[in-house]
């Protein structure tokens, strides 16, 4: 491949449904092309998501690209992310455009005329990265099928029938009803979009192949389109998500290593599932350690056996507030620090801890009383901080990024994290209670271990974090697994003709069509 004066190769990675594996699909096949020497970026037209990342010139973007950006190891941008839904509600979203807020709108107004004035950026963002890199692997959003939404769509076959990207079709076949996933997803799009279907990818198999290859050769024979490949169902590839709704309350976060604990006890770590919970992913560099157990709750009785609580990040940090106290869990987290006992917010979960929160501007519910934890009152501003800051605590250098309306003022207790002159940067803590604004900080390697031996004395447990474990390395490590899959499981050698010649000819069309 090479990128010499023309557009780069490109391809567009679909679903039957969303969570079929797009995004990490999308990452596997960035990892594999790098590795062949390829260069490579991702592209998401549109994005709804509250995970997010700050990229270097301060942009906000869904996590996910970020991630699938270091799969590809180039830098993350606000080109390969143009346009990010943050849900406030049910019905409405902040709309990030390149990275930044331009407003609030309803689900209607959106789809209704603001959509397709965003289609046009889209696509220069598209064309120039594929005027810059070699290969540029999109990912789709839900479904390509969502015929009500057709007329509209800037991230699936609208993007894929102006760019003339060939679609590859992912289904996950875990759930059931794979093969009437992808010949339903053909027959109902329109022949000009069908043109581009070039064929599909079969994730999450478990068992014999060989058992599912009839069923592949007759799915070839009804919509003369073939299957690139059939990859296995792989555990422990907790690599970063778009929503933190699929996040399973009660469950243990994935990435937790089975590796027994260095000290004599674990650390149990419980997370309170907010509403609109945001950046979820942060408490990951915490399951990463051997020994530690982070298990998302929503109810007051599962904190008692918890070393630490942590409360998240949220979109909406007023309602998250009525909904801890709504549950006990407030109380029960108000009892924890009077006994001494660890609680970390981090970003809508500091604010929560604070004493005020003074909103006209995410919930407009004027001001409301926090926790009251922490001797911080938080006043939400219009403009939304972004940014990537760096600075020292508990002796530690730690990284993290910042996305948050609402402004802190700190009236007493001691500063968290600060600068290298020791002026306070972020964040509050008072005896066994910290908070921060800062996402990420948890996956600076020094700071996370010195953080849990805190806990663990405040805690009263024998635990002591493993010496070597590098956050950064084991996700390298996912990502290269990603990208074995794909090496061992697919046809690279068609998906590499497929990503530089572009759709193959002469597909044919499968009744009905779009209505």
């Amino acid at each position: 491949m090479s990128g010499s004066g023309r557009s780069g190769g490109g391809l567009l990675v679909a679903g039957t449904t969303s969570d079929a594996g797009k995004s990490v699909v999308t990452a596997g096949i960035c990892r594999w092309l790098v590795r062949q020497g390829v260069k490579v970026a991702p592209f998401k037209g549109q994005n709804m998501s509250l995970n997010s990342f700050v990229t270097r010139e301060g942009a906000e973007i869904g996590r996910a690209q970020a991630m699938q950006a270091q799969a590809a190891r180039v830098e993350p941008s606000a080109l390969m992310n143009p346009v990010l839904l943050k849900p406030g509600s049910d019905r409405s979203s902040q709309v990030v455009l390149m990275g930044r807020p331009v407003g609030e709108l309803s689900a209607r107004g959106y789809h209704g005329g603001r959509q397709r004035e965003l289609f046009e950026p889209v696509l220069a963002c598209l064309e120039e990265l594929r005027g810059t890199y070699d290969a540029v692997i999109c990912e789709g959003a839900g479904s390509p099928a969502e015929i009500n939404l057709r007329r509209t769509d800037i991230v699936n076959m609208g993007i894929a029938r102006a760019a003339r990207l060939p679609v590859l079709v992912v289904g996950d076949i875990d759930r059931g009803g794979v093969f009437a996933q992808f010949f339903g997803t053909t027959a109902l799009l329109a022949p000009e979009d069908q043109e581009l279907i070039a064929g599909y990818l079969v994730n999450k198999f478990r068992g014999d192949v060989t058992l599912l290859e009839p069923g592949l050769d007759m799915l070839l024979g009804l919509t003369g389109r073939r299957t690139f490949g059939v990859l296995p169902y792989a555990h422990g590839l907790g690599i970063d998500e778009e929503d933190g709704l699929r996040v399973s309350l009660r469950g243990a976060v994935r990435e937790s290593v089975v590796a027994p604990p260095v000290g004599e006890d674990v650390l149990r770590v419980a997370v309170c599932a907010v509403p609109l919970m945001s950046n979820f992913t942060d408490v990951d560099a915490l399951a990463a350690e051997p020994g530690v157990v982070v298990r998302f709750v929503d109810r007051a009785e599962e904190l008692v056996d918890a070393d630490l609580v942590v409360v998240p990040g949220t979109r909406g940090t007023v309602r998250a507030l009525a909904w801890l106290r709504e549950r006990g869990l407030a109380d029960a987290i108000v009892r924890r620090a009077a006994e001494g006992r660890p609680v970390l917010g981090v970003c809508g979960g500091y604010q929560a801890l604070g004493e005020r929160i003074e909103d006209d501007v995410e919930s407009r519910a004027g001001e409301v009383d926090g926790l009251g934890l922490l001797p911080v009152r938080v006043r939400f501003a219009r403009e939304k901080t972004l940014a990537r800051p760096v600075g020292q605590a508990l002796g530690e250098r730690v990284e993290g990024y910042e996305i948050h309306h609402g402004i802190a003022e700190v009236l007493g207790g001691e500063g968290f994290i600060s600068d290298d002159d020791g002026h306070s940067l972020d964040g509050c803590r008072v005896g066994s209670v910290w908070g921060t604004h800062w996402h990420g900080s948890l996956e600076s390697d020094g700071f996370r271990r010195a953080f849990l031996r805190e806990v663990a004395t405040a805690a009263g447990r024998r635990f002591v974090p493993a010496p070597d474990t590098s956050f950064g390395a084991l996700r390298e490590q996912q990502l290269d697994r990603l990208g074995d899959l794909i090496e061992e499981y697919a046809d690279t050698d068609a998906l590499l003709r497929l990503i530089e010649q572009g759709p193959p000819a002469g597909l044919p069309f499968i009744p009905p069509g779009a209505p």
